[in-house]
């Protein structure tokens, strides 16, 4: 049987409605989580709750980018401000060393809730670094 290695986690893609807005550093893992509801009536004959699925929660996903003149994201972030909240399809793709998609996950009505500005230190020898989170109503894996 043939080995068959893992793909690596620093080749992937982002897009903001099928656009791509940059080039990210780094991107934080989508995740979901089922909230479990346990419940127990007087009558069971052991002593432990029983459990089934309750509401299900979607992790917020932040971006991070070295900054640029360009303020798509940061725009977008001022419009959610400003009281329009315009909600976009967040997709998040992995890539092998073939730049070809191998995985793929769609964050469905997604909004930046969080802006963080680069720190500034004169000591420093890094790059200026923007993060933008968003929180979202859905994820899907389609690959």
């Amino acid at each position: 049987m043939a080995m068959v290695y893992p793909f690596k986690k620093y080749n992937y893609e982002v897009l903001v409605d099928g656009a791509a807005v940059g080039g990210f550093s780094e991107v934080s893992a989508p995740d979901i989580t089922i909230e479990p509801i346990e419940y127990r009536e007087g009558n069971f004959a052991v002593n432990t709750a029983g459990k089934q699925p309750g509401l299900v929660k979607y992790g917020n996903v932040t971006l991070k980018w070295g900054i640029t003149t360009d303020q798509t994201l940061y725009n977008w972030v001022k419009e959610v401000e400003g009281g329009v909240i315009n909600r976009k399809t967040v997709t998040i793709s992995l890539m092998d060393d073939l730049q070809q998609e191998v995985a793929k996950w769609t964050m469905i009505s997604a909004w930046p809730t969080k802006y963080t500005a680069p720190d500034m230190n004169a000591t420093s020898n890094e790059v200026a670094v923007e993060q933008v989170e968003f929180v979202h109503e859905g994820l899907t894996r389609d690959k």
